[in-house]
């Protein structure tokens, strides 16, 4: 496939410079960090801008008409991104998952989806690529996605009563809309499709019985997710977290449950299915039951930093590393030397944290670094 991306956004390409047609690059041979993790899934912002403003992501007195945007050329290119996953492709990333903000902002998207459904592993193997949306104009852009390569889609939905919705979404964007576009990613077959429900007690958690009841049955995976910590802008505290556990006995009361077995080494969600065959839920236990010690994910922010972990302070420059015209070599021997140095367990080490040695850790955005 060609890009459909135009030179518009590549602001710092060169006259006469195109984007490599070398789609594979040699394995770089086991990579691991200090703990022995692997790093098999990159997380990629594409965007810092988003149409809602969840309460517990962007919430409208942090990110209010006044909040300063990164500006178009703070923006990693498509072509910087793709040269990044690339080079992941070789340290042996086998999935990318493309977030925001809200992804779907992102002029030229498909164009992206393009470069990126070219790449291959190391032994010939085209990557998975996903996208986790808000789901707001995934009835738009579903069948354009899927023809540019994306793999499959994951939607945040935190509830189903509209009223509920949007006062969560704090821009009045009904449920509805939602709801149509996860049908139109299905039909499209941008699946398996996931949807992520974050549970803040008192707040939504009313909800688990009626969403569940809602996609029992349908080809629909959904997930818990436990309130985290994330950023600073949240104001979390641990009395709004509803365990993971909890969600288990609530659902399970009226329909039976049962443990699965992990689908692969990684996996966020320890998954249930129900005993009647009506599929299957996932439970993200970030805050009671840390994964931290599988954790094989890094993220690469909007404007190129890689982090490590989602609850770090600090990322390391790789748009400063492509700018400065940097080799192939040169960028996967930073990366390496970043992923190596690696012991970051901060979902582990969290419980030990007094609030306020939790509430003055500097952490890094959700918004800014994508879930």
């Amino acid at each position: 496939m060609t890009s459909t991306a135009s030179t518009a956004d590549v602001p710092h390409a060169r006259a006469g410079s195109s984007t490599p047609r070398a789609h594979r690059l040699p394995s770089t041979g086991a990579l691991t960090d200090r703990l022995d993790r692997p790093m098999r899934d990159l997380r990629i912002s594409i965007t810092d801008r988003c149409n809602f403003r969840c309460v517990y992501c962007m919430p409208k007195a942090v990110f209010g008409r006044d909040y300063a945007f990164l500006d178009r050329d703070e923006l990693l290119s498509f072509e910087e991104i793709t040269r990044i996953s690339r080079i992941a492709a070789a340290h042996g990333v086998e999935k990318l998952r493309l977030t925001g903000g809200e992804p779907l902002l992102r002029r030229g998207l498909e164009g992206l989806v393009e470069q990126l459904a070219e790449l291959r592993t190391p032994d010939g193997r085209p990557l998975e690529i996903a996208l986790t949306t808000n789901g707001s104009a995934l009835a738009v852009k579903a069948s354009a996605l899927k023809a540019a390569g994306l793999t499959r889609v994951t939607v945040s939905l935190d509830s189903l009563d509209d009223e509920l919705f949007q006062s969560m979404n704090d821009v009045r964007f009904p449920v509805s809309r939602v709801l149509d576009g996860i049908e139109a990613a299905h039909a499209a077959g941008l699946g398996p499709i996931k949807i992520n429900m974050v549970v803040k007690r008192g707040l939504n958690d009313h909800e688990i019985l009626p969403m569940a009841r809602r996609f029992h049955g349908s080809p629909f995976s959904l997930r818990f997710i436990e309130y985290m910590d994330v950023g600073t802008s949240n104001g979390w505290q641990l009395d709004e977290v509803v365990s993971s556990a909890e969600i288990v006995q609530r659902i399970g009361a009226e329909l039976p449950l049962e443990p699965l077995a992990a689908a692969a080494p990684g996996e966020t969600a320890a998954r249930w299915r129900y005993v009647d065959g009506g599929g299957e839920i996932g439970l993200i236990s970030s805050v009671t039951n840390a994964f931290c010690g599988t954790c094989n994910r890094a993220r690469i922010s909007t404007e190129g930093k890689l982090f490590t972990c989602l609850f770090a302070s600090e990322g390391h420059d790789l748009r400063a590393l492509l700018r400065s015209g940097i080799d192939d070599d040169g960028l996967a021997a930073a990366m390496a030397s970043i992923w190596g140095a690696r012991d970051d367990r901060y979902s582990e080490v969290r419980a030990t944290l007094t609030p306020e040695l939790r509430a003055a850790r500097s952490k890094i955005e959700m918004s800014y670094i994508g879930g």
